[in-house]
């Protein structure tokens, strides 16, 4: 019977040698797996959907995913050689939740990283529309990403008042939507077996 936790202890023994020999490319902790749903789609595009290696395999011993692809690396164990899985599947689906959670990191997933009264990605922060001391609440529907300068100059005042317009007007957005704004925001890094699964919203390759 294979044992993931062996499997671990070994190639953590193995990962030390590497380190010592400063060599980037043996590097275990540069091998995660981009998870998929059972319908061969990522769980999430951003942040994308990737487990460690350690997390992967115990996952396949479990029976809880499939491999789909795998990294040349392999570990060891006392009885088995196994490549590092790259890409792996759900069996079972997993059904999003319709509405995501309402965080500063989806506020300016939803307003692009950008403020919504000036354009600008630098030193965002979120308004509220409605400033609480008359009354606007913390909701999805009446904060809105802001860069610092726009939310001092706005202060408490509405942006009537302030004679600032919003680019666009806040939502509740779905997590559907999220997920579409992440395609717009790849990685710095994609391992090539993870392009036939990832769809970003830049130009291919001819």
């Amino acid at each position: 019977m294979f044992h993931p936790e062996l499997i671990e202890r070994a190639a953590r023994a193995r990962h030390i040698g590497e380190n010592q020999s400063h060599d980037p490319e043996r590097n275990l902790a540069a091998c995660p797996a981009l998870v998929l749903n059972a319908d061969y789609t990522p769980l999430s595009y951003y942040p994308l959907s990737l487990w460690p290696w350690q997390t992967a395999i115990k996952a396949v011993f479990l029976e809880r995913v499939d491999i789909v692809a795998s990294y040349d690396r392999q570990v060891h164990s006392p009885s088995l050689d196994m490549k590092i899985p790259s890409v792996i599947a759900l069996r079972q689906y997993v059904r999003p939740s319709e509405f995501p959670a309402f965080t500063r990191f989806n506020l300016f997933l939803r307003d692009r990283f950008v403020c919504q009264y000036c354009g600008s990605p630098r030193h965002l922060t979120f308004d509220h529309v409605i400033p609480r001391r008359l009354g606007g609440r913390t909701t999805w529907e009446n904060v809105a990403t802001a860069c610092a300068p726009c939310n001092l100059k706005k202060g408490g005042r509405t942006p009537k008042q302030a004679h600032m317009a919003l680019q666009v007007d806040p939502i509740r957005p779905t997590n559907w939507q999220l997920q579409e704004r992440g395609k717009a925001f790849p990685p710095n890094y994609l391992h090539d077996s993870w392009r036939d699964w990832l769809y970003w919203d830049i130009e291919l390759e001819p």
